[in-house]
């Protein structure tokens, strides 16, 4: 049986900071283009610090099903 994108994501935020960005890193290698820049130092950086909020409690997360709710109620 194949994971969902939901399964994944849930294991994945379940993942050590470190371990995220290594799997961030490789999703956006694998739809990378050629005519696109690549993924640097700046993003990194952000994601660290992004990452850090997180686990600081600084900053509240919104679960996955109401981002989608949302996003589909804006159309």
């Amino acid at each position: 049986m194949a994971l969902t994108a939901d399964q994944i994501l849930a294991a994945a935020l379940d993942l050590p900071d470190a371990d995220r960005l290594e799997l961030i890193e490789a999703l956006i290698d694998s739809v990378q283009t050629p005519d696109r820049p690549p993924f640097d130092e700046s993003w990194r950086e952000v994601i660290r610090q992004r990452s850090a909020e997180l686990a600081s409690g600084g900053v509240a997360t919104v679960p996955w099903a109401e981002v989608k709710r949302r996003a589909g109620g804006s159309r």
